[in-house]
């Protein structure tokens, strides 16, 4: 009898060896895959276009070497992964966390930058609601005021351009709805507005002087009627 519970115990014992030696080789594993190892594997994947993969060893090295030298480049690698796969939201969450961890960081104007593009990539046609336009304007416009010397702020400009033209554009098709719906006051509202926030947008302001006009002419003609 007390030779089989010497035997259990003996079993018992190997296992449990079996099981920590497992342990530790999973533990090896990790240990083995260095923060520069997973920051190499990091890019290469990205620099071919498998940005999913790249995520994956870059939250990796995030999780594990919190606080390694390549920690800040696998935090903004991963935003720029979620740009380059359309997933914007993620995207401007990652590059916001980076400019809160780092505000100092020398990569903060390029940051800026892409939370624009983020937006911008989002913007609807004029007929459609212009909160990402906004956004996106809001975004160029706090980096040429922070950063006017960057080569990102120049960027902005071409983009700055469009947001204003989209919105502008906004304002001039809800005017012309309500115009055409003879609801003339406020359509004129709607056309002042492209003239009074937008003086860059050329031709529309020209159409919205001469719906003005007709608005004022048509509201003259209806209180005439009325009296």
């Amino acid at each position: 009898m007390k030779r089989i519970i010497t035997m259990k115990r003996v079993l018992c014992l190997c296992l449990l060896l079996t099981v920590f030696a497992e342990g530790c080789a999973w533990f090896k594993t990790q240990e083995d895959k260095s923060a520069n190892v997973l920051a190499q594997e990091g890019m290469a994947a990205f620099e071919k276009g498998k940005h999913r993969r790249a995520i994956e060893s870059f939250e990796k090295l995030r999780d594990w070497y919190p606080f390694s030298k390549y920690a800040s480049l696998a935090e903004l690698k991963t935003a720029d992964s979620y740009y380059h796969l359309g997933e914007y939201g993620e995207a401007v969450y990652a590059y916001e966390a980076f400019e809160s961890l780092h505000p100092r960081n020398e990569a903060i104007p390029y940051v800026i930058y892409q939370i624009g593009r983020c937006y911008y990539e989002q913007m609807e046609s004029i007929d459609r609601d212009q909160t990402a336009t906004r956004k996106a304007l809001d975004t160029f416009r706090r980096l040429e005021k922070t950063f006017p010397r960057s080569s990102y702020a120049m960027k902005a400009e071409s983009h700055i351009k469009e947001c204003y033209e989209r919105l502008a554009g906004h304002e001039f098709y809800v005017g012309m709805f309500y115009f055409k719906s003879k609801h003339y006051k406020t359509a004129l509202n709607r056309f002042q507005i492209v003239l009074d926030d937008y003086p860059t947008v050329g031709d529309l302001r020209w159409k919205a002087r001469k719906y003005i006009a007709l608005s004022k002419e048509q509201m003259g003609e209806n209180n005439a009627q009325d009296r």
